[in-house]
């Protein structure tokens, strides 16, 4: 059998599978519905603050196994909804983070730094709409690169990156976001020395918890979901209340915020971001396929770069980037999106998850069976039947047709998400408030973690307060406990050398780029304006 026979049977298998109902006297196949109800559900969590698509694909993921059963019959119904849900929040992230300054993830920052600014100038519809094409964009660049490259491009990286190059290179990302995002490089590596700190807490191999001072809380740990929840949501709906707070002090009266200019995305528009989307397309795409890594430095890679291009091209009376600009939106969004086709990439190759949303495509391939991610999905045989690379084709059609349901639904959702803007802010934020510290609970469900999530909202705010930046706290936090695990792994597999990030030429690069970065910055800050 060739390649095109395992498409079409991967494209059967979604549209020919188990019957549901019969439309027209049509039938509909489970999986497509599954995808279908997916991405509304998907489209729904990301809008709403608080919430994100990995919270969703973990309540989901045990509910549609019990449903569905372990029958190989089971897989692509189920991972065809969590890969609804994976699309649907992708692109109804940017909802809060553009209307509220709410980010709901941690790569929605970036969004917020332009698209926010977008909303109090009236320009709130158009941010949205902007928001909406660039991430489908990305999306679908992503998906045909997965389809093209998933055989090859996993294996050559995996090739070329050992452990000690995946300690290095996770230090160079640390220290370009911290450069980079963080305000300033000593700003950026206060952020990230705070997000060392707190995610080290109570975790580690040793046979004693670290810095827990001998208390059952902390020797836990702080869960993810408290942390990044706390540092992007509650430091920002606290900050919003101050300026509130000070605005009604000022004038006696809160102003709403009124639509003004366009709100239409126009051609001419579309051609302006089209460099902006393409560029950040191909970074997404490519941090996606490194094992590990994730969308959160795709979305500041996309930003960085495009803000540099835009640094150099725009002319007075232009926007600047972080007070208001389309391309800043497009750049992060076509970034953060295109991750999640080449996420599937290393995972489909490798076993090896990008981000939380693929660790619930394992999961669920593990706990149904009958698919086994790895270099045997993509083995070609002529004689019999391979079903994992029909399941892996089916995939492929499922996440084609939720970026079907972006193209269109996805749409008419954003553009309607607009008049949510009229709602008083006085009025919105404890209701995201509330909605956050629910959705910490329903995950954790201890009292405990409502008071990290507050205590983290505390130092957020006061992190915004000096100029701060979360962004660096919440990349660190997230990337610190790989990077531990990895530099043992690698510490151990060298022989216990001191040393093998400097005796691995290609880890040697990356750590004289991670010191190259933090100079060039300091030195450029400190240059007279």
């Amino acid at each position: 059998m060739d390649t095109l026979d395992y498409i079409v049977l991967g494209i059967a298998a979604v549209f020919q599978g188990p019957e549901l109902f019969s439309l027209f006297g049509l039938p509909v196949s489970v999986t497509l519905v599954m995808i279908v109800f997916g991405f509304l559900s998907g489209i729904v969590v990301g809008a709403t603050p608080g919430l994100a698509g990995p919270v969703a694909m973990a309540i989901a993921l045990p509910i549609l196994i019990s449903t569905f059963g372990y029958t190989p019959d089971a897989l692509l119904p189920v991972m065809g909804f969590l890969i609804g849900v994976m699309k649907g929040a992708t692109v109804g992230g940017a909802v809060p983070a553009i209307l509220f300054n709410t980010p709901g993830t941690p790569d929605a920052f970036m969004t917020t730094l332009d698209g926010y600014p977008m909303t109090r100038k009236g320009q709130a519809r158009k941010a949205l709409r902007v928001a909406h094409f660039s991430s489908v964009s990305g999306d679908t660049f992503s998906d045909v690169v997965l389809i093209v490259c998933a055989p090859f491009l996993a294996l050559l990286v995996e090739g070329y990156l050992d452990l000690p190059e995946k300690t290095a290179l996770l230090i160079l990302s640390l220290s370009f976001i911290a450069a980079v995002i963080g305000g300033s490089p000593a700003k950026g590596l206060i952020s990230v020395g705070l997000g060392l700190l707190a995610v080290f807490i109570g975790t580690g191999e040793d046979f004693y918890p670290r810095l827990s001072f001998g208390t059952e809380e902390l020797s836990r740990g702080f869960p993810i979901a408290t942390a990044i929840l706390g540092i992007l949501i509650v430091s920002a709906v606290f900050k919003e209340l101050e300026e509130l707070w000070r605005e009604k002090r000022a004038s006696g009266v809160i102003a709403p915020v009124a639509e003004t200019g366009d709100q239409r995305l126009r051609f001419a528009d579309i051609r302006a971001l089209f460099p902006y989307i393409a560029r950040s397309s191909v970074i997404g795409t490519a941090i996606g396929a490194l094992p590990g890594i994730g969308s959160t430095l795709a979305a500041t890679l996309g930003y960085t770069v495009g803000r540099s291009r835009y640094e150099k091209t725009k002319t007075d009376g232009d926007t600047e980037f972080g007070k208001g600009a389309p391309e800043g939106v497009a750049a992060t969004e076509a970034a953060n999106s295109s991750v999640s086709g080449a996420n599937l990439i290393p995972v489909l190759s490798l076993g090896i998850p990008g981000n939380a949303a693929a660790v619930f495509l394992i999961l669920a391939a593990e706990s149904i069976g009958g698919f086994n991610p790895g270099p045997s999905v993509f083995r070609f045989t002529s004689d019999t039947v391979n079903p994992e690379l029909v399941i892996a084709f089916g995939l492929f059609t499922s996440m084609f047709i939720a970026n079907a349901l972006n193209w269109t639904v996805g749409g008419l959702f954003m553009r309607s998400m607009g008049v949510m803007i009229r709602v008083p802010k006085q009025i919105l934020l404890p209701i995201v408030l509330l909605l956050t510290l629910t959705a910490i609970y329903v995950q954790e469900t201890r009292m405990v973690a409502i008071w990290f999530t507050l205590g983290f909202g505390v130092v957020g705010y006061f992190m915004r307060s000096v100029g701060i930046s979360p962004l660096p706290f919440v990349i660190a936090f997230i990337l610190g406990g790989k990077l531990e695990e990895t530099a043992r792994q690698a510490f151990a597999a060298t022989g216990g050398d001191p040393f093998f990030l400097f005796n691995h030429p290609i880890a040697l690069v990356f750590m004289v780029l991670s010191a190259a970065v933090i100079v060039f910055t300091t030195r450029k800050s400190r240059e007279p304006g």
